[in-house]
């Protein structure tokens, strides 16, 4: 089984930055793509960035502003938030392809305030 574990949410005025990281460890092998997603109450769950072996690809809201990256060695993927709007306020959660289908980390508060 593969943990992931995430870090880097918490409270932001809009224009600032964050960066989230999110760690996969236990059974790590035939890891696929990594990415993040992220979703406010009421709405699905949506695709922010995700990288499998061409360059990362992003959402439309997310170009420009964010940036992923992935250290393969490390397993470790990071997304780097920044100019900040409270439209990005969302739980947002790292998610691992795996052979053995997709694994979710529990997720990190960001919260933008205007």
């Amino acid at each position: 089984q593969v943990q992931l574990v995430e870090s880097g949410g918490g409270l932001v005025q809009a224009g600032g930055s964050l960066r989230l990281s999110c760690v996969a460890s236990g059974d790590t092998s035939g890891i696929g793509a990594m990415g993040w997603y992220r979703q406010v109450p009421g709405k699905q769950r949506e695709l922010v960035a995700v990288q499998s072996r061409a360059p990362p690809y992003y959402a439309d809201f997310a170009e420009c502003r964010f940036t992923l990256s992935r250290d393969i060695a490390s397993n470790t993927v990071t997304l780097q938030m920044n100019s900040l709007k409270p439209d990005d306020s969302a739980v947002y959660y790292c998610k691992v392809k795996k052979n053995t289908g997709d694994h979710w980390g529990q997720g990190v508060q960001v919260t933008v305030s205007s």
